[in-house]
């Protein structure tokens, strides 16, 4: 028996060259009018796939070649699943060969090959060079397609500036081409960096789209502006309206023929059930999500949001679990992709849910360049606010109340000005848990102010308004109830012989020494202040002295110097302090600082003795120290814990371990 393929070939076989040759003439014809002036995904493929196979039968190879770069469509990765990508590329491999290396076609199969090959692997070398290409040529359809492929492989918050610079280029470059898909195209990516870039001109380009849409549909394009009506509908706390034009984007998306219509929508239905407190009900849809293989290969959003979800639901083993399938061996190798900053958001949220500090740290080192813009996911799909507020959720969760204040002032006063108002009562509530863990003067009334806020905001734009402090924050009220129960006290921690002696109020205890002990002690002897790990691991006099690249000895010939100088200095301050006949309360506190510093660099210059009284190397690996630091502090802890239960518990709660350490005290 044949098969049907069989068939068709044999048909097509008897078939007139004129008329084959014709027929692969308009089914390029077609292809090309779909999708470089109609926009219409879905009826280019068709077409580029029916002149494929008959350039195939011909063996036309400039026939394949272009029918092939037409199935890749106008974005990069539009083929989502490993048969569906590997077929394409194969394609294009196979006919590059065949091609005049200095012909466009050429051209426009490297540029393409290169910008699907960096998109998957979250880089830009490739394409960015392939563009250098393209503007040497001097070919405007090779260089258009490479300035918007290079701004899809640029999506990051990195590079903002750049792809501006992008997308006027290819506005400028469409005049060349005549193609209507490359000025819609370079308009669009415009749009999306002005709201990517939190500009408040960004309405002004979402017009002119709509002006062009509206004289003659692109369905392409069209389905993007629509996502952006749901998350500005979002932004405008219109939660219902938002998910009406939510089934209307889904639909815009199907039409067009556009593999994120399946993902997109859902991703904005997860932004509305955040803001309406029941994302929890989505679990079922994220946990199939998740594996879905019509998701980018660099979108790990919906792992976030599952996390998230689940915390929410009381599955903490779940929200675990995503979170260290994202974590992964570092945070940092997270793609840098359009749905980045609504990861990072999602694991900050997720770990505060958990009471991560490490995670949220972490999250908070990586969110920190990119304080000042908004949360915005996708082509502008969606919008989770400042940047500043998961900066200030990530400082609340490693319970660093000062910085997570100052963040979370910042995060109103930005979503405030892009009329976010889901989220400016979200920061508002956040801030009011923030100034209650600090506690400090004046801070239950801000507290109280911004709750008043918060529901009064929430009334006006018909959100779920905030009874209280946030239920997540439960570390607020313990901080607070750990400061009370312990009227406020500082512990202390000081040399006693061979021990360190750890005092808190009327309690105190003996703990035998070790380097966590050391590390404790310079941190209870600067509360509130962070200090890296890697100074913790290699002295605070010689950090800045550390070569990047280079084993570097702990203490270098100059740092030892000036730590004996000042062991000396500190002797004669504390004999001074020692001989007086009685010593006022401030005298008493110099003499026990000087005895703590003075045991602290002593104990320093012991643990940087290596065999025959060497300096011991310490690498500067920065992690390897976090991870050392942390270890070596914990286990302290855990000793303190066993000698004295409530010193410990008093240590575990406002010690905090990481990149940076510090000690809060309530």
């Amino acid at each position: 028996m044949t098969s049907d393929a069989d068939t068709r070939t044999a048909i097509r076989a008897l078939e007139p060259a004129g008329a084959a040759a014709h027929q692969l003439h308009f089914a390029l014809a077609d292809g090309e009018r779909a999708l470089s002036a109609d926009g219409d995904l879905a009826a280019s493929r068709l077409s580029f796939e029916r002149a494929y196979g008959l350039a195939e039968l011909a063996g036309d190879v400039p026939a394949m070649a272009t029918a092939a770069l037409g199935l890749c469509g106008l974005w990069v990765s539009e083929r989502r699943t490993v048969t569906g990508a590997a077929m394409l590329e194969t394609r294009l491999q196979q006919v590059l060969p065949q091609l005049d290396p200095d012909s466009a076609l050429a051209l426009r199969i490297r540029i393409r090959l290169a910008a699907e090959s960096d998109y998957l692997t979250g880089e830009s070398a490739r394409i960015l060079d392939a563009l250098g290409a393209a503007r040497a040529a001097a070919e405007p359809v090779a260089l258009a397609e490479a300035l918007s492929l290079a701004h899809h492989c640029l999506l990051g918050p990195n590079h903002l500036a750049l792809r501006r610079e992008l997308a006027i280029e290819l506005i400028k470059v469409s005049f060349r081409t005549d193609r209507r898909s490359d000025r819609l195209m370079g308009l669009l990516w415009q749009t999306v960096d002005c709201y990517a870039n939190g500009d408040p001109h960004a309405g002004r380009l979402l017009g002119e789209l709509r002006d062009h849409l509206s004289q003659r549909d692109h369905p392409a394009v069209g389905f993007v502006v629509s996502a952006v009506e749901v998350m500005l509908a979002i932004r405008a706390g219109q939660l219902s309206q938002a998910e009406t034009l939510v089934a209307i984007c889904a639909q815009n998306g199907a039409a067009a023929g556009d593999i994120d219509s399946e993902w997109w929508p859902g991703a904005q239905l997860v932004t509305i059930r955040w803001y309406q407190g029941r994302l929890a009900e989505l679990r079922p849809m994220l946990s199939a999500r998740v594996h879905s293989p019509v998701l980018s290969a660099v979108d790990n959003s919906a792992v976030a949001a599952l996390a998230v979800a689940a915390a929410l639901d009381g599955d903490s083993r779940t929200a675990a679990s995503c979170l260290a399938m994202l974590r992964g061996q570092d945070l940092a190798r997270l793609p840098h992709s359009s749905s980045w900053l609504g990861t990072l958001n999602g694991i900050v949220e997720a770990a505060h849910l958990l009471a991560d500090a490490d995670v949220a740290t972490s999250a908070y080192d990586l969110l920190a360049p990119h304080a000042d813009l908004p949360m915005v996911g996708g082509l502008g799909v969606t919008c989770f606010g400042s940047a500043h507020q998961a900066l200030g959720l990530a400082a609340l969760t490693a319970q660093r109340p000062d910085r997570a204040v100052e963040h979370l002032r910042a995060a109103v006063q930005h979503n405030l000005a892009l009329a976010h108002w889901p989220a400016v009562v979200s920061s508002r509530r956040r801030l009011a848990d923030a100034c209650l863990l600090r506690c400090g003067p004046g801070d239950r009334d801000t507290a109280e102010r911004e709750l008043r806020a918060a529901r009064s905001e929430a009334a006006a734009a018909g959100l779920p308004g905030p009874d209280g402090p946030h239920p997540a924050s439960a570390s607020t009220a313990s901080a607070c109830l750990a400061g009370a129960e312990h009227g406020g006290k500082v512990a202390d921690c000081a040399r006693a012989g061979r021990n360190w002696r750890v005092t808190l109020a009327d309690r105190s205890v003996l703990v035998e020494d070790s380097i966590g002990m050391a590390h404790l002690a310079v941190l209870i002897a600067n509360p509130r202040q962070d200090i890296s790990a890697a100074d913790l691991a290699a002295g605070l006099a010689v950090a800045g002295r550390l070569a990047a690249g280079a084993s570097q000895p702990v203490l270098d010939r100059r740092a030892i110097g000036e730590y004996r100088s000042q062991l000396m200095r500190l002797s004669s301050e504390i004999s001074q302090l020692e001989s007086a006949d009685a010593l006022d309360v401030a005298g008493r506190d110099r003499a026990a600082r000087a005895r703590a510093e003075h045991d602290w660099i002593t104990a320093q210059l012991a643990s940087a003795a290596g065999l025959a009284g060497r300096t011991r190397a310490f690498p500067d690996d920065g992690e390897r120290a976090r991870v050392a630091v942390g270890k070596a502090i914990r286990r302290a802890l855990a000793r303190i814990g066993d000698a004295d239960p409530v010193i410990g518990e008093h240590l575990r709660r406002a010690v905090h371990t990481g990149a940076r350490c510090s000690y809060w005290p309530a």
